[in-house]
């Protein structure tokens, strides 16, 4: 069979499947969802061999330290995917509630109600971790999924859809609703792309070239966000205990990720007295420091960080610094170079706190926060199938809400158009 009949007749039997899936109730999905829990921690040791495969090909390929960290699982990591799907199941159903309804003159009563999707598909790179979350909160939401992740992770993908889909199909779900393309071939994608009539959504996770592939070549509707260039801002009124805390954890603490902090902005009334201790804890946790021109003369050593490098995602131990005069020069900065991400503000000024709020347009904004929060999973919605920052349908982490459209239902007792 070619690739296009591959992914085509693998696409149908998910549209076939969904509608069946769109149906069942609360109490087979919640099943499911623990069944596959329990198997995903009975089979962490053939995860981990599975996944050992993937590091090893990835190390002779050369792939950066952040890529494999993306791409590794181990039992904590395993614990929180199996903890993921419990915690999904435990989140109320959205499917059939109906968010609205009033009366029209006529007596008639009109209202929305929440229906699954259809058929999602999600496209994705070195995070086998994705694999779970996106199955759990798409099954959830009566959504069946196709999912394509990249050949890096190809083992451990294909060993981690077969744990979740014998154990689902067990509790009473079709077994075409959880979908992977297992073939790494690229042309996969772009047939996966040209199905519109089959694929209701497409959900690319991974950077900023494989976002804007798929936006480009897709004829599908697609939820995006194509890079994190987040931001934290020490203010003149900030806790700078707390504001190294902060700005430590949002750098050091996972800097492979979209919500990982990539510049620094400082306040200049406090800068010298900041930065002192701050730039001494980075450089002993290995973080690369890139600092403006007032940032370079309290540190004439550090590198100066270019035009260019105010728009990186560096998803590695790499920082920018800028020393700002102001709150308004803080949120200029974010506004010129930053993707709409997460952005925070350390300060303990209640009418600067709610202008950063209001003003800085991003997906999550946050006060005296990490932006490494900045997380399906840590906002309580379950584990998460992505970070929106596009503005249409979805924005920040997307839960189960977001895996449903509402549709218009009528209540009539034989009105007529006149």
């Amino acid at each position: 069979m070619d690739i296009k009949s591959y992914v085509t007749e693998k696409a149908r039997r998910a549209k076939k499947a969904s509608r069946v899936l769109a149906n069942l109730s609360t109490k087979v999905k919640n099943d499911a969802l623990i069944a596959m829990a329990e198997e995903i921690e009975k089979k962490a040791e053939e995860l981990i061999k599975e996944n050992r495969k993937d590091i090893e090909s990835a190390e002779k390929k050369g792939l950066s330290k952040a890529m494999i960290d993306r791409l590794t699982l181990n039992p904590k990591r395993i614990k929180e995917m199996s903890e993921g799907l419990r915690e999904v199941a435990q989140l109320p159903d959205p499917v059939g509630e109906i968010i609205k309804i009033w009366r029209r003159p006529n007596g008639m009563e009109v209202g929305r109600m929440r229906v699954p999707i259809g058929v999602i598909g999600i496209i994705y790179e070195a995070r086998p971790n994705v694999t779970a979350d996106a199955t759990s909160l798409c099954m959830k939401a009566g959504n069946a999924v196709i999912l394509r992740g990249g050949s890096e992770a190809i083992n451990s993908n294909k060993a981690i859809v077969s744990i979740l889909s014998k154990a689902a199909e067990k509790a009473g779900v079709p077994g075409d609703a959880i979908t992977f393309i297992d073939n790494p071939d690229r042309q996969a994608v772009n047939e996966m792309l040209k199905l519109e009539e089959v694929i209701d959504l497409i959900i690319p996770r991974g950077g900023e070239g494989l976002i804007r592939a798929v936006v480009e070549n897709s004829k599908i509707p697609v939820i995006k966000h194509y890079k994190g260039v987040c931001h934290v801002y020490v203010d003149s009124d900030a806790d700078l205990k707390m504001a190294e805390d902060i700005c430590f954890n949002a750098k050091v603490q996972r800097p492979g990720t979209c919500n990982a902090m990539e510049t620094m902005l400082v306040h200049r009334d406090i800068a010298k007295n900041f930065l002192t201790g701050m730039v001494k804890r980075l450089k002993d946790a290995g973080v690369e420091l890139r600092g403006c021109k007032e940032t370079l003369k309290l540190f004439p050593d550090m590198k100066k960080a270019s035009d260019d490098d105010w728009y990186n995602e560096y998803l590695d131990l790499i920082l920018n610094i800028k020393i700002v005069k102001n709150l308004d020069d803080a949120m200029d900065h974010i506004a010129t170079y930053g993707s709409q991400h997460s952005d925070a503000i350390v300060t303990n000024n209640h009418q600067k706190a709610m202008r950063f709020l209001r003003e800085v347009d991003s997906s999550a904004v946050f006060v005296n926060a990490s932006t490494r929060l900045n997380d399906g999973f840590q906002f309580g919605l379950g584990a998460e199938i992505g970070i929106s920052t596009t503005r249409i349908h979805a924005r920040g982490p997307m839960g189960l809400e977001e895996l449903t459209c509402p549709k218009f239902i009528v209540f009539g007792n034989g009105q007529l158009r006149e």
